[in-house]
């Protein structure tokens, strides 16, 4: 492979990078939104603590969307997230994880969900909600 064909791929790289480090200066909302706890949209409408972590609630245009949250990132545990909407099965991610569980999307519509999250042996549920 010759030096000209090496140097195209790094440098589109290079510039896909510096474009995306100045877009990240330019709309600073944006950079926030993407390092939360969550890749959910929406509006946050519940938070349930417990002693290992947290399950965040977001709902937007009738869906529902969860994400369980340790509150030590970084060391791999068991979690999970699960929501379900009244009528339907109930959607689960369930794993070992080192930062978060989720997130998991159901359609509510205007259903009341049921939401509930672990990290390790602690967990939280919610019980019938946003009905």
């Amino acid at each position: 492979m010759d030096r000209a064909a090496l140097r195209r791929p790094l440098a589109l790289g290079l510039a896909v990078l510096t474009g995306s480090g100045l877009l990240s200066l330019a709309v600073p909302g944006a950079a926030q939104a993407a390092s939360g706890p969550s890749s959910c949209r929406g509006r946050e409408v519940r938070t349930l603590s417990f002693a290992t972590g947290s399950v965040h609630v977001y709902k937007r245009d009738g869906y529902v969307c969860a994400v369980t949250v340790s509150d030590r990132p970084g060391r791999v545990q068991t979690m999970s997230v699960t929501v379900q909407a009244r009528g339907n099965r109930p959607v689960t991610d369930k794993g070992r994880y080192s930062y978060r569980a989720g997130p998991v999307t159901v359609h509510a519509g205007h259903r009341c969900v049921r939401v509930s999250g672990s990290v390790g042996s602690r967990s939280a549920g919610s019980g019938w909600i946003l009905c």
